[in-house]
């Protein structure tokens, strides 16, 4: 898992921005060649000038990496992200530009579950509530009346590292744990002491509910006035993962109506957010995004990034890379084309498919079956996972699936077929079977051909709506006008079909998202079989 770095003659020079902790500079400077510039509160041109002269760039959340930086910065080789998410990074224009991108997606691990579980025993107690109510000159005892957590259900969606830690710190209060994760097997929910059950067999059974998944156009306002109106009476809610998965006006509603009883969030769709209804009300908690925001976390993502960037520029190791396969860098440029392809491919076809996944099937026929298609692999599969998993990339991605009971299995043929090279994606869950086939344009622009057997050829680019539909005039019509009408641009449009008269499936680019009530529209419009957004 190694790749050759040039280095160069003078010192390694790293720059350290949004004050990381100390032990991950004392680490840099510590290693014989590197030296470490620390500079904190940057502004953009700032930073775009201290880059100049940097081989490595390590920040957290504050500083922004984008495109015109990089530039700008002709000796950077890595960005080491102290943290999992990387938002604050143009990784596509970093990857252009060959330089890695990392990420430490285990250091916050336990801070976020512990911060977690803080939150869901405030929620029971009322511990806010009543210090605050002290520290007012009161003393009201009999107003404060809390639940117990042993014996009640635990509903977590999502059973990632973060996910099963607190899985396991729930059934040590004695907790029931319930787990909607489409992306683990029953062996791995069964070792966790988890049932594994899906969404709508979850939420009337839960007592307390907490999410643990990434922000997708699927797991955008998941929890809302549809998906709480099948809660249990009297639910609790955490969130501690992204802001924008709870709908924040319809979670007020319910803590108003009282369907909802307590609620407690860590994240918010609008960061900062210091003004919301939210915080008039007597059963909401909240917290400015402390997840990972203890001494222990923060040391531990600060040394590992450290170290990270140490290993790749001192011998060319690559861990956690986000935008990189551990192959030689020269190697890379001549894939990457084809691990675009995979990627956007593998996240097509997992928002396509419904169910547990159980099996991931690539297929690679004509040219690029000759050569090593590993790194693709890993590609295709880390596409696969990223809309359900927060923080995989191409070196964890296979450990991911194995750890999950997802098998990986791959097939080639240099058979000449209709493209010089054709990719297929085949994704088995417990209710069937998805597949998608794309292959590259000049060899640089990445086209999915086929969806399900359905021959199309749509760019791979951004939003698509993907519908089917029985093939009879009007849908088409329809289906603009009510885009149009609701200010969705249409940026292409590919049409398949397999006779007339029969299924048909489409494709449109779309320029925005389109929101969720005018996807519900479209699903309800004659003759639609079904409609879904994805982004790849």
């Amino acid at each position: 898992m190694t790749s050759q770095v040039d280095l160069p003659v003078s010192r390694i020079r790293v720059l350290v921005t949004d004050n990381l902790a100390q032990k991950g500079v004392d680490l840099v400077r510590q290693t014989p060649g590197f030296e470490a510039v620390v500079q904190n509160k940057l502004s953009p041109e700032a930073l775009k000038d201290l880059c100049r002269d940097a081989d490595a760039l390590i920040v957290r959340s504050a500083s922004r990496v984008t495109a015109d930086l990089l530039a700008a910065a002709p000796r950077l080789k890595v960005v080491g992200r102290a943290g999992v998410g990387v938002d604050n990074v143009d990784v596509e224009a970093a990857t252009a530009r060959g330089v890695v991108v990392m990420n430490t997606p285990g250091g916050n691990t336990i801070s976020a579950a512990e911060h977690t579980l803080s939150m869901l025993m405030s929620l029971a107690k009322h511990i806010p509530q009543a210090t605050a109510s002290m520290k007012s000159g009161k003393w009201e005892k009999g107003k404060f009346l809390s639940v117990e957590l042993s014996g009640k259900i635990l509903g977590i969606i999502g059973l990632g590292r973060i996910g099963s830690e607190v899985a396991r710190r729930a059934r040590g209060f004695n907790m029931r744990v319930l787990a909607y994760d489409p992306f683990i097997s029953a062996e791995a929910a069964q070792a966790l002491g988890v049932e594994l059950v899906d969404l709508p067999e979850l939420y009337p059974q839960a007592d307390f509910i907490t999410l643990h998944t990434p922000l997708t156009p699927e797991t955008r306002n998941l929890i809302a006035a549809p998906t709480i109106a099948q809660m249990k009476d009297g639910v609790r809610i955490v969130n501690c993962a992204r802001g924008g998965i709870v709908n924040e006006a319809d979670l007020h509603a319910a803590l108003v109506s009282g369907k909802v009883a307590g609620a407690a969030l860590d994240v918010f769709a609008q960061e900062p957010t210091t003004d919301s209804p939210l915080f008039a009300l007597p059963n909401f908690i909240s917290t400015p995004h402390l997840g990972a925001a203890s001494e222990e976390a923060q040391e531990a993502v600060a040394l590992e990034v450290a170290q990270q960037v140490i290993d790749y520029l001192q011998k060319g190791i690559i861990r956690n890379a986000i935008n990189a396969p551990s192959v030689p860098l020269e190697v890379l440029r001549t894939l990457q084309p084809y691990l675009t392809l995979g990627q956007k491919l593998g996240r097509l076809a997992s928002q396509l498919s419904e169910g547990r996944l159980k099996e991931i099937h690539l297929g690679y026929q004509g040219e690029i079956a000759s050569l090593d298609c590993v790194p693709l692999t890993v590609a295709t599969v880390k596409g696969v996972l990223d809309p359900i998993h927060d923080s995989v990339n191409m070196v964890n991605a296979m450990a991911i699936t194995k750890g999950r009971g997802i098998r990986v299995i791959e097939s080639k043929s240099t058979e000449a077929t209709d493209f010089a090279s054709l990719v297929t994606v085949t994704l088995q869950t417990d209710k069937g079977k998805t597949e998608t086939a794309g292959t590259l344009f000049s060899r640089q622009d990445p086209r999915v051909v086929d969806i399900d057997g359905f021959r199309l050829e749509a760019v791979l680019d951004g939003y698509l709506l993907i519908f089917s539909n029985l093939d009879v005039p009007g849908v088409i019509g329809r289906m603009g006008t009510l885009l149009g009408q609701n200010n969705v641009n249409i940026a292409g449009m590919q049409l398949g079909r397999e006779k007339r008269g029969g299924r048909a499936v489409s494709i449109l680019n779309v320029d925005d998202p389109i929101p969720a009530p005018v996807l519900d529209e479209i699903r309800r419009m004659p003759n639609i079989v079904y409609a879904k957004l994805v982004r790849v």
